[in-house]
C-alpha cells in the first residue's frame, strides 16, 4: 500500500506499519501469526494544502477489495483486513461518507467491510519492510502480480 500513495504530490511521508493490536511495539513475525490483533496499516502524513483528506480515501478504496473480511487478494487473515484509521471526528464522518457513497454507487455487489476504527497506536515495521517496492522492485513485482489485485483494480475501478 505504499506505492499508490508515494506517487500522490502532497504525501510527504508513507510508513509501513502495524495498528490495532493488544502487543506493544510487535514484530513482523509477531503480527503475521494473526494473534496480536494488529493490522498491517500504512501510515500517511500529508499536506492538505496540496492533497486533501477525501483525495487520500479516493485512493485507497481503489487499492483494496472492500468486500473481503478475510484479508487481501492472496494474503489472507485478520492481520491483512482493510480499515481506516481516523484521528479525528473529521475524518471519522468523511471516511463513513466515503464508504456510504461506496455502498450506494453500485460498483461492488457485496457488502462493503472495511472498517472506519479510531486511530490506535502505530507501531513502524522493520526497516526491511520500509519501501519494499523500491528495494526489491523485482519480488515486489512478481508477488503484486500472482495476488490478483491488478486484475481486481482494471475490473472494478479501470473499467467503470
Amino acid at each position: 500500500m505504499v506505492k499508490p500513495f508515494d506517487q500522490w504530490d502532497g504525501v510527504i511521508q508513507v510508513v509501513s506499519g502495524y495498528c490495532g493490536g493488544h502487543v506493544e511495539n510487535p514484530s513482523y513475525e509477531q503480527v503475521k501469526t494473526g494473534t496480536t490483533g494488529h493490522y498491517e496499516a500504512v501510515q500517511i502524513t500529508f499536506d492538505p494544502e496540496i492533497l486533501s483528506y477525501k483525495e487520500i480515501l479516493n485512493i485507497y478504496w481503489q487499492q483494496i477489495d472492500p468486500t473481503d473480511d478475510g484479508g487481501q487478494f492472496h494474503d489472507r487473515g485478520s492481520q491483512y483486513r482493510t480499515a481506516i484509521f481516523y484521528h479525528s471526528e473529521e475524518q471519522k464522518r468523511l471516511a463513513e461518507e466515503s464508504k456510504k457513497q461506496l455502498e450506494k454507487n453500485g460498483r461492488f455487489t457485496k457488502p462493503i467491510v472495511t472498517r472506519i476504527l479510531p486511530a490506535k497506536p502505530f507501531y513502524p515495521a522493520e526497516e526491511e519492510h520500509q519501501h519494499f517496492y523500491k528495494k526489491n522492485p523485482k519480488m515486489y513485482m512478481e508477488d503484486r502480480s500472482k495476488s490478483g489485485r491488478d486484475k481486481f483494480i482494471q475490473q472494478y475501478w479501470k473499467s467503470k
